[in-house]
């Protein structure tokens, strides 16, 4: 099966994407350029990356004692990735851009997710470059973010630590002013960085002439003690290798140590790093000390890197839900052809007559249909949250400032939702294959094990949830939940008119005024311990709620089209949706209400 009609639906038909052609930015551009964009991505998907998927995950990337090595396929991917220009699809044409809608960027990005999520594409690149266009000085631009933009150079981003995880609050590696003058190096105020970062995606490779690691670190106080929590953290450009004012390497290594690589149960094609800066084995100009350029002001690290960690977050969302999409794709070819087993009548099978393909067994159009659900919702999810980003940086003033806040209620949902869901799609497309998907004769199992990661990738479950019911539907007096809300409340007062969706309209009613009582309820007392002792439940809820608002406005823009248009699959996936996973919702939201607390008191001894 491809993607492309399922893509051209929800970016035409449903999104209207066509109609940003009439914003200045991107008045150069038709659906003609659109699709364009989309062949040539569907293609190089195709040739480069699809084969060899197997390959780099059974060829995991090993360390030579000098060098990371990846499989040549690896290499050839990366590059026809860099020559489509996709790394600098959505940036201005002054700086070798596209002036792409975002929108389109993350569509076009979605065939590389699905070919093979395990070589990747540019995803951690394209973010640092961006944040560097943001957040950088015009020579940081020059020097790094343009020669990431031509694949020249790659990025990766640095936050987590052995000792720290995910908190990034007992962030411990330092950086200190390097020497007097420090402050006038063209580059960016220059230090000296020594610690450890863990989990580097893409942290140590062959394949660009130099890596731009983007490094939180803390400036000790004038006490030379480290600030505590985050606010004391900065962020920095570390090179792998040196380089001068015009971007050529300088032929001086930096002070930036492989440690080991992280063996992964998937994303195998990917190397993962553990790395040591500043630990003197490149010594630069004498010292040890990785040479560090501060990015923006001391102490605003965290700020800065969230831009590129929400736009992270999307790609991940993204990345999971096209891994869900394989292997429905995949199943649902396995269960037109694998003929198994009888039809069951009023006596029973009759062993005479022909087996029939597991297709026509209900069961498994139940998993099938459970996969389309959640996997084509997934992918409206994410395109709708790509939608926002161009309506943030591209409308008037009041539309741009709504799609600001939306998004930052949506980003844990983009992020969230498909790696739980889309995992499960991937668990129900072994099912469907049998003994057969747990073998490595069929890719389901290594779709699965590829998306386990993105429950954890870029915060996981638990942190998603704790900054949704913690921060996000509360910020602002709370005007993010009410716009979203109100986009709801629209969707149901059109759907209410159509016959066959009322019903569904009324469902989704109730589960809006459900989220919203049950947010307040989780609230009531004011003891965030109480509140988000169920911050998970609550995220579930809020998520599914939000999948069915969009199936049901799918749906809605597929009754528009022609009577012969393809309906059928569309609606029954939303059907589904609405009579097997809308209903679960209240049992998610029950402890929320009650702030239940079995959880979170239950002394360790219990366990």
């Amino acid at each position: 099966m491809s993607l492309r009609p399922t893509l051209d639906f929800l970016l035409y038909q449903w999104l209207d994407a066509e109609s940003l052609n009439q914003r200045e930015r991107f008045a150069d551009h038709s659906r003609e350029t659109f699709d364009a964009v989309f062949d040539t991505c569907e293609r190089i998907a195709r040739e480069k990356y699809a084969p060899f998927n197997r390959t780099v995950d059974t060829q995991e990337p090993h360390f030579d004692g000098e060098k990371v090595i990846l499989p040549q396929a690896t290499h050839d991917a990366q590059k026809a990735y860099a020559a489509s220009g996709m790394l600098s699809a959505a940036q201005d044409y002054e700086v070798g851009g596209m002036q792409l809608p975002y929108t389109v960027e993350a569509a076009a990005n979605a065939f590389f997710a699905m070919a093979s999520v395990s070589i990747g594409s540019g995803l951690l690149t394209t973010g640092n470059a961006n944040l560097l266009m943001v957040h950088g000085t015009e020579l940081q631009k020059k020097v790094f973010a343009k020669n990431e933009f031509s694949g020249r150079f790659s990025g990766t981003m640095c936050l987590s630590e052995p000792q720290a995880g995910s908190s990034l609050s007992d962030v411990s590696t330092r950086a200190v002013p390097d020497g007097e003058g420090f402050e006038a190096d063209p580059l960016g105020a220059r230090y000296r960085l020594k610690g450890n970062k863990m989990w580097i995606s893409a942290g140590e490779h062959e394949l660009t002439d130099n890596i731009i690691h983007l490094v939180l670190a803390k400036i000790p106080g004038p006490d030379g003690k480290l600030i505590a929590g985050t606010r004391g953290i900065s962020l920095f450009i570390v090179p792998k290798k040196m380089v001068n004012i015009k971007g050529e390497l300088t032929g001086v290594r930096n002070d930036v140590a492989l440690a080991g690589l992280n063996h992964k149960l998937g994303w195998r094609g990917t190397t993962n790093t553990l790395l040591n800066f500043g630990e003197g084995k490149y010594p630069v100009d004498g010292q040890a000390g990785a040479v560090g350029y501060l990015v923006g002001k001391p102490h605003e690290g965290l700020r800065c890197m969230f831009h590129m960690m929400n736009e992270a977050r999307i790609g991940v969302g993204t990345a999971a839900t096209m891994l869900g999409m394989a292997g429905y794709y995949a199943s649902l070819d396995y269960a037109k052809n694998r003929p198994q087993g009888r039809p069951v009548g009023v006596g029973g099978k009759d062993a005479s007559q022909p087996q029939i393909r597991i297709i026509e067994h209900a069961d498994v159009k139940r998993m099938l249909l459970a996969q389309k659900a959640y996997c084509e919702g997934a992918l409206a999810l994410e395109l709708y949250c790509a939608r926002l980003v161009d309506e943030n940086h591209t409308a008037e003033a009041q539309a741009a400032d709504d799609a600001r806040l939306l998004l930052e209620v949506l980003t844990p949902i983009a992020k969230s939702w498909p790696s739980e869901w889309c995992l499960e799609a991937n668990s129900l497309a072994i099912q469907v294959h049998g003994g057969y998907g747990y073998t490595r004769d069929f890719p389901v199992e290594q779709y699965w094990r590829d998306n386990r990661l993105n429950m954890i990738h870029e915060g996981t479950h638990g942190i998603q949830a704790m900054d949704l019911l913690g921060r996000k539907v509360l910020m602002e007096g709370g005007r993010g939940l009410q716009l979203l809300a109100a986009r709801i409340n629209t969707t149901i007062e059109k759907a209410i008119q159509r016959p066959e969706l009322a019903v569904h309209a009324n469902a989704l009613g109730k589960a809006l005024q459900h989220v919203g009582s049950a947010t307040k309820a989780a609230w009531a007392t004011g003891e965030p311990g109480e509140a988000l002792a169920n911050a998970v439940p609550y995220m579930q809820a809020f998520g599914h709620t939000v999948l069915a608002w969009l199936w049901l406005d799918v749906a809605l823009a597929s009754l528009s089209l022609p009577a012969d248009a393809p309906h059928a699959g569309r609606m029954g996936a939303m059907r589904y949706f609405y009579h097997y996973e809308l209903p679960k919702i209240d049992a998610w939201l029950k402890v929320v209400e009650s702030r239940d607390l079995t959880c979170a008191d239950l002394p360790e001894e219990a366990f």
